[in-house]
Formats: C-alpha cells, structure tokens, sequence
C-alpha cells in the first residue's frame, strides 16, 4: 500500500537522489508531499515563513525519508524536520500521527565508507559500525532504541536487526531504491507500533 511520503535532505548534495528515489517509486510518487520543480522559491523568506512551508508539506504524512549526505549536518532544517515528522500536531479536526522515518544513505565515490564500515564479530556475526558524527543527535537518539524482550538478532554480540532495531533505519542507497516501497512501508509498520520503541521527539 502506497504511504504519503516527505523528503528531507540537504539540496546541495542531494538534490539528484531525492529526484531518483522519486522516479524510483512509479506510480506511488503520486503520494509524495514535499518539494518538487514546481514548489515556491523561497529564497529570502523569512523562518517563519519557511517553517509554515515545510509544515503544510510534512503534516498528513505518514512516513519520512532522510537522505544521509556527508554535509547533512550544515543544513539548517533537516534535524527540524524529523522533529516535526516524529510529533503530533493538530490542525481543526485533524491530529497528525508519529512518522514512520527511514535514512537512505548517499553513496559517495561508489561506496559507503565515510559513514559505514562492517566488521566480523567473534562468533562469526557480521556488523555494521556507523559514525554518529556525521548525524544529527534526534537520529543518533533513535537509533538501538527498540525496548522489546527479544530485541537482540544475536543475542550473543548483542546487535540489533537493520530494520527492525532502530526506529530510524539507515539503508544504503542501493539497496533502497532496488524497492524504496519495502523500505517505506518498515518504517510506517513501526510508526504503528511505537511502543516498542524508546522514541526521542527532541533534537
């Protein structure tokens, strides 16, 4: 089933991954809220203007992408935007749900080395190593967060299952839009189930 989906990303250096995760998703593009060629320019706009913008287009959404990039720190919105996308906020009638968030990140130089590097545990387990400084802390904060009994994939080195450990994923860029909807719909299925998660909404 197609989810209504937001983009954030740094446009600098990830303008062309967020116009290929949208071709990637065909038809179900249809559902996705934010920016697009045909968006306003809002060069010069005043913070608060821009903050409406952003929230027009994140409210009623249900899940959140966030292109991982090298500088995604510099932006001045982005950590905002997950922010917004992980509370609830009601408009007339209408409250909005926690999103669902999963971070897509950008290959750089053909591989992903200057965020992951993979290394084999003592009992034969392989694990990814991700560096924190690169993240915003709201995502450094929801990540090995899931609470539940069992919430180990090997209890033995004690890590935690890529999709299904952390509330916000992080995904190499080619294997999300090998089927960016598999991904997408991960993370709307934990968005209704966050109690299984310690979920920090603060950055």
């Amino acid at each position: 089933m197609a989810r209504e989906t937001f983009i954030s990303y740094k446009y600098s250096e990830a303008q062309e991954l967020r116009d290929l995760i949208i071709e990637k998703l065909g038809k179900d593009a249809s559902y996705y809220k934010g920016e697009t060629g045909e968006s306003p320019d809002l060069t010069g706009s005043s913070i608060e203007n821009i903050k409406e913008n952003l929230k027009n287009m994140i409210f009623g959404t249900s899940v959140t992408i966030v292109i991982i990039s090298p500088n995604i720190k510099k932006s001045k919105w982005i950590d905002w935007e997950i922010e917004y996308s992980l509370k609830e906020y009601k408009r007339g009638s209408t409250t909005s749900k926690t999103n669902g968030i999963v971070g897509v990140v950008m290959k750089i130089n053909g591989n992903y080395n200057w965020l992951i590097s993979s290394y084999q545990n003592s009992d034969g387990c392989t694990s990814r190593s991700i560096d924190n400084s690169y993240l915003h802390d709201i995502k450094v904060k929801n990540r090995f967060n899931l609470i539940t009994n069992n919430k180990y994939s090997c209890p033995n080195c004690k890590t935690f299952d890529q999709l299904t450990g952390s509330y916000i994923s992080l995904i190499e860029e080619d294997r999300f839009l090998k089927n960016p909807q598999y991904f997408i719909e991960n993370a709307f299925q934990k968005s209704q189930n966050i109690k299984n998660y310690e979920l920090s909404k603060n950055r």
